[in-house]
């Protein structure tokens, strides 16, 4: 009997709670994974929640299960593997049903399988979630794309199982074809500066005025309560403040200096890249992170290269820390004054018009870059959907100037003490130049129709195409 309101293939960790999510909010779920074992470990784990759900051996079997239209999610590695799940499940599917990709997708991957199934009657959904584990079993935050009809579809489904900001759901349809992934994109972009800014801050904490993570943790948790107030400062003081259970020494002490990644931030800074929006703190992050692999390399350069710099005497460290943190806050403007820019600029390219208001309302709650910071961003857009950039609406003009100085003190500290802070060097520069009415661009061009006869633009005049007087002898 198809009774299942959905269907959801792939029961690793993210699938496996969203499907817990999905029973625990009332729905009834047809559940398959290649692999049968996961199946029956997921039904025998499950308790009560087992009756609101279908194991299925077969693709064959889940598309029965599920009352039409169909949706059927998909939490299974992006790339060739969602192209051969596709494949399997569009001739057992009809017009109207809908195949939602819930994973880490390149959003041009999704355009390009939107396009694909359009023919057939299929509804290709992009859907980005965020939170992590703990997000997908009790809230993540929802980023849908496809199209509104399909949305429509699983809009209480996806609603129910988001995180909630008090009361309104984080979850919401972003646009067609790719846009939800996007999103998400973009997201995790964010994300990734946020995060190297916080380690940013860390090192200077510890190598510049000497705290000890215990000391750091407590001043994380501090922050927590006022203008940063977010998950990632959150997990952060929670961090510094664990010890290894095996050695007794800060946890932080253990972890090798080496971040990985997936690859959803450098797509972030190619799509920066590609549409001519300056994104350098997010570019800075993944840059960042890839020069942390090269830990080797690093640990040879360190004996050729020893830091003889006399660092500067601190003599209130109580004021440099409130500095330190009005420094974050400042970083943090630049990080999402430029993922917001890229998102705009993208949707205009491709004709999505993203709701950028309820873009900052979905991430509030759920996802890893939640943060009350949020609340003010999503006021810009209602107040003006049309901001040019955050850096200039009231809210953040007021709150970047009165941090700005503590970010430019912290990056002059940092330099001066021969410590890498690649983001928030990058967010200060960032502001200075678009806050800078006459760049030396004006050389630059000349240099380019100097050697390539590229021609100018001339202050004095309309018009371009203009050439100079250059001795070419």
């Amino acid at each position: 009997m198809a009774d299942a309101d959905i269907g959801l293939i792939g029961l690793a960790v993210m699938g496996r709670n969203l499907v817990l999510n999905m029973a625990d909010n009332g729905y009834r779920v047809a559940i398959y994974n290649r692999t049968y074992a996961r199946t029956t470990s997921l039904l025998n784990d499950a308790g009560p929640l087992a009756d609101r759900l279908i194991g299925c051996e077969s693709l064959d079997q889940l598309a029965a299960a599920i009352r039409p239209p169909r949706p059927v999610a998909l939490m299974i590695k992006a790339g060739e593997a969602v192209d051969q799940q596709v494949a399997a499940l569009r001739p057992l599917l009809s017009g109207g049903d809908i195949i939602m990709d819930c994973g880490n997708a390149n959003y041009h991957d999704t355009v390009r399988r939107f396009a694909e199934l359009q023919p057939t009657g299929l509804v290709y959904m992009g859907t980005g979630v965020s939170g992590g584990e703990e997000g997908a079993r009790y809230g993540p935050a929802i980023m849908a794309g496809g199209t509104r009809e399909g949305y429509g579809r699983v809009e209480d489904i996806l609603t129910s199982i988001s995180a909630k900001y008090e009361g309104e759901s984080c979850a919401g349809f972003m646009g067609t074809d790719g846009a939800g992934h996007f999103v998400k994109t973009i997201h995790n972009g964010i994300e990734y500066a946020d995060m190297q800014m916080i380690a940013e801050i860390y090192m200077i904490m510890r190598h510049a005025l000497g705290l000890s993570p215990a000391e750091m943790g407590d001043i994380f948790e501090r922050w927590n309560k006022g203008p940063l107030e977010s998950y990632l400062i959150e997990i952060t003081g929670k961090i510094l403040k664990t010890a290894d259970p095996d050695t007794g020494k800060p946890m932080v002490d253990v972890i090798l200096d080496r971040a990985g990644q997936k690859g959803t931030g450098r797509w972030a800074a190619i799509e920066a890249l590609d549409l001519g929006i300056p994104a350098t703190t997010l570019e800075g992050a993944v840059a960042a992170r890839a020069l942390s692999a090269f830990k080797d390399q690093r640990l040879a350069a360190e004996k050729l290269y020893p830091l003889d710099l006399d660092r500067p005497e601190i003599n209130d460290r109580d004021a440099a820390i409130a500095g330190l943190e009005r420094a974050l806050l400042a970083g943090k403007i630049c990080a999402y004054a430029q993922g917001f820019a890229i998102m705009a600029a993208s949707s205009e390219r491709a004709g999505w018009n993203l709701p950028l208001n309820q873009v900052a309302r979905v991430w509030r709650a759920g996802c890893i870059i939640r943060s009350r910071f949020l609340n003010v961003i999503s006021a810009a857009y209602d107040a003006n959907p049309d901001v040019t950039n955050l850096l200039v609406e009231p809210g953040f003009v007021a709150m970047m100037s009165d941090s700005q100085k503590d970010l430019r003190s912290v990056v002059s500290l940092a330099a001066e003490s021969g410590l890498p802070i690649p983001s928030l060097s990058s967010a200060l520069a960032y502001f200075d130049a678009y806050r800078t009415g006459r760049l030396p661009a004006d050389l630059i061009q000349a240099q380019r129709d100097f050697f390539g006869a590229h021609g100018f633009e001339r202050t004095d005049r309309d018009g371009g195409g203009f050439h100079g007087p250059w001795a070419m002898g």
